[in-house]
C-alpha cells in the first residue's frame, strides 16, 4: 500500500478511545476538515460525546464493542495512553491504529519509556527498578535521595507518585505503590521545564511548533508560555529531541515531549503518545493547532509548519476556577474553551483559555 492510498478523503470516519476533552477538541478540528468521529469511552456522557458524531458507551473488555466500534471507522486514534493490550490487539487486526502500538508500548511503562530515552542517547534523570523492598534499597544506593518513588504504569498528574526526601520515608513510599511495580528517579535539579509538541506525517515529514515553558501546581499543569526562556541553541536542541523520538518510534500523529532545562544541558522528562495539555496555546497561536494537525497526520494529509504568529499564555482552568469564566469572557484578548463538564471537583481540568499577544511573523521550527 503507498502512502496515497492511506490518505482519507472529508467524509470518512476517525474512531477516538477516550471521550475526555482532548477527544472532544480532536472531534471539533475533524469536522472543520470534513471528518466525522466516532468515541468509545466506558462513562456515560462524556465531553467528547457533546460534539462527536457516534459514541460508543462500553468498557474496553467489551470485545463485540470494539469490533462493532471498528467496522464503523476508518482509522483509529486516542486520547490516553493507559489502553488495554488486549483491547488493541482487538482494534489492530480490524482498522489501522495511529499513532502506533510501539508508542504505547514505550509510554505506557515508565521503566520502558526512560530506557527506550537513554538508548537514543537523550540524558533522563537517574532511574532504577523497583519490585520489592530489596530492590528499593539497592535502586536508593543507586540513585540516592532526593528521589521519587512512581508507579510504572497508570500514573499522571502527579498520581502515583511518592517523594522520598529522608530514607526513613522509603518504606511509607513503598506501601503506596500497593505492590504496582515502580520506578525510583533521582530529583533533577532543573531551572524550568518546557515542552515540545511535535507531529510526523505518514511519508515521514516532522514538524514542531515552539517549545513552550510550564508551570504546575500540585503536580497539575498550570500555564504554559509561549516563547519559552530558552536561547536559539536550547531550542533548536529541544525540536532535534522530540524530532529524534518521533523517527525512532516510526510515529504518525502529534506527540508532547517534556523537557527540564538544567545547567548541564536538556533532560527528558517524560514523552506523551497524543495531543497534550501544554499545547493547547497552538488553537490562537498558530495557523493550524496541533489538534488539526494530528488530525492530518493520522489521516494522511499534509502537516503544517508549526510556525507562531503570536505570544501566548495558556492557562488551565482547574477546580473552582470555573468560577472566573465571566470575568475572562470580557477580555478581548482571552480565548475561552470549556470542556462541557457538569460536575466540578478539586484538582478537576475544566477547561483552559489563551490569553493572546499578536506579534510579527516568527518562522516555525
Amino acid at each position: 500500500m503507498t502512502d496515497l492510498d492511506q490518505i482519507l478523503e472529508p467524509g470518512a470516519v476517525i474512531g477516538i478511545l477516550g471521550g475526555g476533552q482532548l477527544g472532544r477538541m480532536l472531534s471539533v478540528a475533524a469536522s472543520r476538515l470534513g471528518f466525522t468521529t466516532h468515541i468509545f469511552e466506558p462513562s456515560a456522557n462524556p465531553p467528547a460525546g457533546h460534539v462527536a458524531d457516534k459514541v460508543t458507551t462500553a468498557g474496553y473488555e467489551d470485545e463485540a464493542a470494539l469490533r462493532a466500534f471498528a467496522e464503523t471507522v476508518d482509522v483509529i486514534t486516542y486520547e490516553f495512553e493507559n489502553i488495554p493490550t488486549s483491547a488493541l490487539d482487538i482494534l489492530e487486526a480490524l482498522k489501522p491504529i495511529r499513532p502506533n502500538r510501539e508508542a504505547l508500548r514505550v509510554s505506557q511503562d515508565r521503566l520502558t519509556e526512560k530506557t527506550f530515552l537513554q538508548d537514543l542517547g537523550l540524558a533522563t534523570a537517574p532511574f532504577a527498578e523497583v519490585n520489592d523492598a530489596a530492590d528499593l534499597e539497592v535502586a536508593l544506593e543507586q540513585v540516592g535521595t532526593p528521589s521519587i518513588l512512581k508507579t510504572r504504569r497508570f500514573g499522571y498528574d502527579g498520581k502515583g507518585q511518592m517523594r522520598i526526601i529522608d530514607l526513613s520515608e522509603a518504606p511509607a513510599a513503598l506501601a503506596a505503590m500497593q505492590g504496582a511495580p515502580a520506578v525510583l528517579e533521582g530529583f533533577v535539579p532543573f531551572s524550568h521545564e518546557v515542552s515540545v509538541i511535535a507531529a510526523r506525517s505518514l511519508n515521514g515529514k516532522v514538524a514542531c511548533y515552539d517549545p513552550g515553558e510550564n508551570v504546575h501546581l500540585e503536580g497539575v499543569l498550570s500555564t504554559t508560555t509561549v516563547p519559552a526562556n530558552l536561547n536559539t541553541n536550547q531550542s533548536m536542541d529541544a525540536v532535534l529531541m522530540a524530532g529524534k523520538i518521533l523517527n525512532a518510534l516510526d510515529y504518525v500523529g502529534v506527540l508532547g515531549v517534556e523537557i527540564f532545562v538544567t545547567g548541564h544541558g536538556l533532560v527528558v522528562n517524560e514523552i506523551a503518545p497524543r495531543v497534550h495539555n501544554s499545547g493547547h496555546w497552538t488553537q490562537e497561536g498558530c495557523t493550524i493547532d496541533q489538534f488539526e494537525q494530528h488530525i492530518r497526520a493520522i489521516t494522511g494529509w499534509t502537516i503544517g509548519n508549526g510556525a507562531r504568529y503570536a505570544d501566548v499564555v495558556m492557562e488551565n482552568l482547574i477546580g473552582e476556577d470555573v468560577e472566573r469564566i465571566a470575568d475572562l469572557a470580557r477580555d478581548p484578548d482571552c480565548a475561552l474553551h470549556l470542556y462541557g463538564k457538569a460536575e466540578v471537583k478539586p484538582g478537576r481540568k475544566m477547561g483552559h483559555f489563551n490569553r493572546v499577544n499578536h506579534t510579527e511573523g516568527r518562522e516555525g521550527y
